[in-house]
């Protein structure tokens, strides 16, 4: 019996050093913006409103405890980069510059002039891509997410080159810190065609793809992280992808309980309008699989 106890205690410490050892592990593997769980979804909501893409947004969210926060980009009529979800009546409306904008302007493409000194709800104010790598290079910790909401080639590489030319300003660290969102396979090599941008999100909302043609293309193009919406996600796939070396998220996720749910099946974080990664960090269940 004692041989037998010594064995069991033996067996119990090495899985146990073992375990310490994995955990360690991927504690350290975990870099850059996959440390954390939660990004902001068009840089968060301020005051119950989401798609601002405004500066105070950003800053309140930071704040918060955030640190990871994606941005819509598009062109402004005179081809400038800005923070803007879409050129529509009804995002206008939402941003409360419906009575601000004459009719024909609600629905189009606004100037640069035009856009930057149109407020958001009357007090937030508008972004551009020189404004929000300023902000990142005062934040060391911050990362940004690109959802560039252009469709053409020549467009993306414009959104993205802004990006980079505003970067040079600073150390090249600052451009680190962006991380590149792409809808196909095809888009990755339009962004290297840029710069080479160390981090990669792919997001699946568009991508016709198989689940077994993502995740081939994940584990050859060492993508990092993969975001999906919610009907594409289910625990296989995720498991699938985790062991291809990408963290998985879940958009747009506002409840906790639904990231617990999710979370059991192996996903990483989720996007969100209104959770914090200080929420996140906050909750008492931990995701099942870790990077």
């Amino acid at each position: 019996m004692k041989r037998i106890a010594a064995v069991l205690t033996l067996l119990l410490v090495t899985v146990g050093m073992l375990f310490f050892a994995y955990d360690s592990q991927s504690e350290e593997q975990r870099e850059g913006f996959t440390a954390y769980r939660l990004i902001a979804h068009a840089m968060g909501s301020i005051r119950d409103q989401p798609y601002t893409n405004a500066y105070e947004a950003m800053i309140a969210n930071y704040e918060k405890g955030t640190r990871v926060f994606e941005i819509d980009f598009m062109l402004t009529s005179d081809r400038k980069t800005v923070a803007r979800h879409e050129w529509t009546a009804n995002m206008s409306k939402m941003l409360g510059q419906d009575e601000e904008l004459p009719e024909e302007k609600q629905a189009e493409r606004l100037t640069y002039d035009e856009f930057m000194n149109t407020p958001i709800l009357g007090m937030y104010q508008p972004m551009d891509a020189e404004g929000i790598v300023d902000v990142l290079a005062h934040y060391p910790d911050m990362y940004i997410v690109t959802d560039t909401k252009e469709q053409k080639d020549k467009d993306i590489k414009q959104v993205l080159q802004s990006l980079v030319d505003a970067g040079k300003k600073y150390d090249s660290e600052v451009l680190d810190r962006i991380v590149v969102q792409i809808y196909n396979e095809p888009m990755l090599q339009t962004v290297k065609e840029v710069y080479a941008f160390p981090s990669i999100i792919y997001t699946l909302y568009a991508t016709q793809d198989t689940e077994a043609q993502v995740v081939d293309f994940v584990q050859k193009n060492d993508i990092d992280a993969v975001t999906m919406p919610e009907y594409k996600v289910n625990q296989n796939f995720v498991a699938k992808l985790n062991k291809a070396g990408a963290v998985t998220y879940v958009h747009t996720i506002n409840d906790t309980d639904q990231v617990a749910s999710y979370e059991k099946w192996g996903v990483y974080g989720v996007y969100s309008d209104i959770l914090t990664e200080q929420e996140m960090e906050q909750m008492n269940t931990r995701f099942a699989w870790r990077p």
